[in-house]
């Protein structure tokens, strides 16, 4: 079934069926884990469709015993699954055009779905998406972009570990990334977007981050610079948009999820010491579940994949139904707001200010 040739009536009206393919193999816990988020996520979505790519054996019994996905799930099996630790050349190598993880991919690239979503490998992962969908025109690198709690709501951090290193063009793609990706996921019209550095001075960190500071506050694209940021900027959500390279965004990354988990270690220990504690607990467990529900991961669970020819989403492997459904819905608005469309617009603006630049550039050096 074609996404385009069905539509559902909703309260709105007429809408179009959006298709997604799913990897049911990819994760800690496979299908286990993975059709039930998807049924969680069919539960709030009447107008998704799902081509579910996986093992026979093991998908089946599951998806058989969820008869709330039946008519809106296609199967198709797959003999080879990609290990959650096979390298992403030997699951290239391994599982190019007949592994479950490969053929949701390329069910975006032949227009049979939207977007493709995959709890598994996250090298893997990126390696056939960049084999399958190629970058878009202008965009050197792709990037995975994370959807990051703060004390404001929530802001975009990009790259969280697709680029080590990344030079000046490469951040200013990323900025242009992350503010269509916020435009589509928060409504924001022109989202502020900021450089993870080590000061907010201008005269601080590596030549990169300050080229691409120079960069943006030269550019006339829909973006809010706010000039650099510090990492404890990221959590306030000081911007909209933070932008950094993949081997300082991931350790970030990590940090907040340890850090997030020892705060609740430590408050789970506290409230269990003494009667006091407990009694303390009860009369404030209304605030407790409050904290709780922000600080869940599986609330803002889905790592997209940004700068293809495609939506490519990347839940946490480690997560549970209700996480994987969120990266379900964080797709859904990914595709419904064009983000890839957002980004070619932008990225066509952004190399035409590198031209006019360097043609100053040149002119100038004439006239001298």
């Amino acid at each position: 079934m074609r996404s385009e040739d069905t539509h559902v009536q909703t309260d709105n009206g007429m809408r179009d069926v959006l298709t997604i393919s799913v990897d049911a193999m990819g994760g800690d816990q496979g299908p286990d884990m993975v059709v039930p988020g998807l049924a969680s996520a069919f539960a709030r979505h009447d107008d998704l469709h799902a081509i579910v790519f996986g093992d026979r054996a093991r998908v089946q019994p599951i998806l058989d015993a969820h008869p709330e996905l039946a008519g809106r799930c296609e199967f198709r099996h797959c003999e080879v699954a990609v290990s959650m630790n096979d390298k992403p050349s030997q699951a290239l190598r391994r599982g190019r055009r007949v592994s479950s993880m490969w053929q949701a991919i390329d069910a975006v690239h032949k227009a049979e779905a939207q977007v493709a979503i995959s709890a598994g490998n996250t090298g893997a992962l990126m390696a056939m998406a960049k084999v399958v969908l190629r970058t878009m025109p202008g965009i050197e690198r792709p990037a995975i972009a994370a959807i990051w709690p703060t004390l404001r709501g929530q802001s975009v951090v990009l790259d969280v570990g697709a680029t080590i290193g990344a030079e000046a063009e490469q951040l200013v793609d990323f900025a242009i990334m992350g503010e269509a990706m916020a435009r589509s996921l928060f409504g924001i019209q022109r989202p502020t977007v900021g450089l993870l550095n080590i000061g907010v001075e201008e005269i601080k960190g590596i030549e990169e981050v300050k080229m691409a500071g120079r960069l943006l506050r030269e550019s006339s694209l829909p973006i809010e610079y706010c000039g650099f940021v510090e990492g404890d900027d990221i959590g306030k959500g000081t911007v909209d948009v933070v932008v950094t390279e993949g081997f300082s965004g991931n350790i970030a990354l990590k940090a907040a999820e340890g850090t997030a988990r020892q705060i609740s270690a430590y408050l789970k220990k506290a409230m269990s010491q003494t009667m006091l504690s407990r009694i303390g607990y009860l009369l404030a467990r209304g605030a407790f579940s409050a904290l709780r529900e922000k600080m869940d991961p599986r609330n803002s669970n889905g790592g997209m994949f940004l700068g293809l020819n495609g939506v490519v989403v990347k839940s946490h492997g480690g997560t549970d139904p209700i996480g994987f459904a969120s990266a379900v819905d964080n797709a859904v608005k990914m595709v419904r707001n064009q983000v890839v469309d957002k980004i070619s617009v932008d990225i066509a603006a952004k190399q035409s200010l590198l031209d006019q630049h360097a043609a100053d550039t040149t002119g100038a050096a004439k006239a001298g």
